[in-house]
């Protein structure tokens, strides 16, 4: 009797423990297609709102605004009260935002929706990771993150060049609205199919103790080697991949919108594909900080080449998108390091610490690119196309 009711109770978990990490894989992809989706209907944007590169930066940075303030604040709720309540709040937010992006009359109603988006999202990533933290056992958590990863990636794969496709068959509001129509049923499938941790087994930090743990993860140096990772490294790439390649690509090469997104979501791909594989060797090897430096570099190298290949070079192209996709999954090692180097019932506070660093450099970098190439039009001999060459030389000296 005693082996049947283990049997039971095993099986239950592992019911809870998988409806989670894929309900919080299907918040991972909505939340990555809200980031990227600004590059794949640009030109629609700049069009319906009359609005120049730098605004439309700032359209796109709203999102990462948010996201990057509300991280803390979120990291420690989440180790207070659980990732379920957040993450299932968080998608009827973003919801009732992308509802109202695509019913948006106005730029700053689009802000303001595309705020509220972000408001919305913000929880899903520290959310999942501390499920993964609660029910992964801490050699597998890499992995299960990598994985994750792959839906998020997926998510900003489909806000590419499908996407773009899309667009030209249908209006790019029905799309949003549809969008926020899904995350509504997530929301309620969250609250009922999700559970926080096996508990008794995993502990939380105390109501009234969450001041001094949030002092204690801030004060310890570890912390920060994964926050300027994610800062230079995510910050630079999301800058390039959601907002401004597609149009870098347009004025300056010449490139068709669905063209230009089908690099996009190469580099999407590629990323998809290496960063689960990222996980699990550095899980193997326990070798993060050798394998971060490797995809770094191969980063860098990534960046050079799109401004180096001539106009026209497919081939050039198709390396630099597989090497910048295939090296981005450096910084993902970010947050198990973080992780790693504080206390369990912590993990969410450090997760949600580390993770601003790549939203704060994609609030900072996108407006400012588009500023640059705003300016650099009147300045350098070939017009916009040459000042969008500006912008991206500002994202890969990030």
């Amino acid at each position: 009797m005693n082996t049947k009711n283990n049997s039971s109770g095993r099986d239950r978990l592992a019911a809870w423990r998988w409806s989670g990490f894929f309900l919080g894989c299907a918040a991972f992809f909505l939340s990555f297609f809200h980031r990227v989706s600004t590059g794949a209907i640009a030109g629609d944007l700049q069009r319906e709102f009359e609005i120049g590169a730098a605004a439309l930066g700032t359209l796109g940075a709203t999102y990462f605004y948010v996201y990057g303030l509300t991280q803390v604040p979120l990291g420690v709720m989440i180790d207070i009260i659980g990732p379920r309540i957040i993450l299932s709040v968080g998608m009827t937010v973003a919801g009732i935002g992308s509802i109202a992006y695509g019913c948006s009359g106005s730029f700053a109603a689009a802000a303001a929706a595309r705020t509220l988006i972000g408001l919305g999202v913000s929880g899903v990533f520290v959310s999942t990771l501390k499920l993964h933290a609660n029910w992964f056992a801490e050699a597998r958590f890499a992995t299960a993150v990598g994985v994750s990863n792959v839906s998020g990636i997926l998510g900003a794969l489909v806000a590419t060049a499908p996407l773009a496709w899309l667009v030209t068959q249908i209006s790019w509001r029905h799309v949003f609205i549809a969008i926020g129509v899904v995350s509504l049923a997530l929301a309620a499938a969250i609250a009922l199919f999700v559970r926080d941790a096996p508990e008794p087994v995993v502990k939380r930090v105390a109501a009234g103790e969450w001041r001094s743990a949030l002092k204690a993860v801030a004060m310890n140096r570890k912390t920060w080697t994964p926050f300027w990772l994610t800062f230079s490294m995510s910050g630079a790439f999301m800058t390039l991949v959601s907002l401004w390649m597609v149009p870098y690509l347009v004025h300056k090469h010449g490139m068709a919108q669905v063209e230009a997104s089908s690099f996009s979501a190469m580099t999407l791909v590629a990323f998809a594909c290496s960063v689960p594989v990222v996980g699990w060797w550095s899980d193997r090897i326990r070798a993060r900080r050798g394998i971060t430096l490797g995809c770094s570099i191969a980063f860098f190298a990534g960046g050079v080449i799109w401004l180096a290949a001539p106009g026209g070079s497919t081939f050039w192209f198709v390396i630099a998108a597989l090497l910048t996709g295939l090296s981005g999954p450096g910084f993902t090692l970010a947050w198990s390091v973080a992780k790693e180097v504080n206390p369990p019932e912590c993990a969410g506070m450090a997760i949600s610490i580390v993770n601003i660093g790549g939203f704060a450099a994609s609030g900072v970098l996108q407006p400012l690119v588009g500023w640059v190439v705003d300016h650099g039009a009147g300045v350098v001999a070939g017009g916009s196309g040459d000042a969008y060459w500006l912008g991206i030389g500002v994202i890969v000296a990030w």
